[in-house]
């Protein structure tokens, strides 16, 4: 097995809080430096790298001396403020003593959700690589709650990866990568080497909690690399606490966990409907429906909808559920909550005379549709 690193010239690493921070005992500079001086070698062999780096929040529990993560939002956001400016200005020293710029990015999932800030995103981070900088991407958590957060920086970095169209995602954390059981209550764990992005094994195999200083475990790594793979990215989970990883990866050395992706990409407004985390609501469809919309790729009628699910308004991104409740597809709709509910079990050519007026003959156009 050859490292997919070699071949990719664009790549998203993300690093955890407890290899920024040294488990919670103030910022690494140390192995924040190696890290630049790795980075700086990968821009020299003509490779784009964007960082998506943790360690804000416990950067600012160090400086404000609390020894638990707090619970309330507010702590956390101010332990954020203080935080960010620690990190920003350790990344900034230690990227300019290998001549690298580097631009600080704090992003919420709303800057994702609108398609024009989605987009506006985009260009900037497009730009600054056009212009060697090195982005360093963390999630706004001084103004953040809990209805446009990301959840982790895993999450955050796969979706970075879709947004720049990234061939690869990197994901640094404690652990060596994925075994097929606990290793810490199972001796015959066996480790996984290379696997499909995506497969539902792993998600069965990753275990549970993380770090008591991070908020991710091996599971929200899993789901990140299955994520990537919608923009057709691959990704590596690792140690960053292997010796020179980033350069042994891109020499092609197989270091970590390789979860590959498959060859079918999403369009790029798929992909930002794909990407969203947050729905307004949902409709249960029937068997009938589901056929149409995955088997034959068809769209969303109102005949087809048994239930309509929460509150929202025209052109709002919902998901599209089976009888069972499983997610299949999500899209943008073409009516609000109240008139679906009003045309749901009717045909297309009845929409007219259930509500005055007729958008579309479509609940939601396959266009505007992406499976899940």
């Amino acid at each position: 097995m050859k490292s997919v690193i070699a071949s990719s010239r664009r790549l998203v690493v993300k690093v955890g809080s407890s290899l920024v921070t040294n488990e919670g005992k103030g910022l690494d500079v140390a192995a924040i430096s190696l890290w630049a001086g790795q980075l700086a070698r990968l821009r020299r062999l003509g490779k784009e790298v964007v960082m998506v780096s943790s360690g804000a929040i416990a950067e600012g529990m160090q400086r404000l001396s609390w020894n638990k993560r707090p619970h309330e939002i507010n702590e956390l956001q101010a332990a954020a403020a203080v935080g960010q400016m620690g990190l920003a200005q350790v990344y900034e020293t230690c990227f300019r003593h290998h001549n690298l710029q580097t631009a600080q990015v704090l992003l919420t999932h709303a800057d994702l959700a609108d398609r024009t800030r989605y987009l506006n995103a985009r260009a900037t981070l497009l730009t600054l690589l056009k212009h060697g900088v090195v982005p360093i991407i963390n999630e706004n958590d001084t103004v953040v709650t809990d209805e446009i957060k990301f959840g982790d920086n895993d999450t955050l970095g796969a979706l970075v990866t879709n947004l720049i169209e990234a061939d690869a995602l990197i994901i640094l954390t404690d652990q060596q990568g994925l075994y097929n059981a606990d290793p810490r209550k199972d001796p015959s764990a066996e480790f996984v080497h290379d696997a499909a992005a995506g497969d539902p094994a792993l998600e069965r195999m990753a275990g549970g909690a993380g770090s008591s200083v991070g908020t991710g475990g091996m599971l929200t790594k899993i789901l990140a690399a299955k994520r990537a793979a919608t923009s057709g990215a691959h990704t590596v989970i690792a140690s960053g606490r292997e010796t020179d990883v980033l350069l042994q990866l891109a020499e092609g050395i197989p270091v970590g966990t390789q979860l590959r992706a498959a060859t079918t990409l999403l369009s790029a407004r798929k992909q930002w409907l794909a990407d969203h985390l947050q729905l307004k609501g949902h409709v249960k469809v029937d068997d009938g429906a589901r056929n149409a919309l995955v088997r034959d790729g068809k769209s969303l009628l109102p005949i087809g909808v048994v239930e309509t699910i929460g509150e929202f308004g025209r052109g709002d991104v919902i998901s599209c559920r089976d009888l069972s409740g499983n997610e299949i597809a999500r899209g943008l709709v073409n009516y609000s909550s109240a008139e679906t509910r009003l045309i749901a079990r009717h045909s297309s050519s009845e929409i007219a005379q259930v509500l005055g007026f007729m958008n579309e003959p479509e609940l939601i156009h396959r266009d505007n549709l992406v499976l899940t």
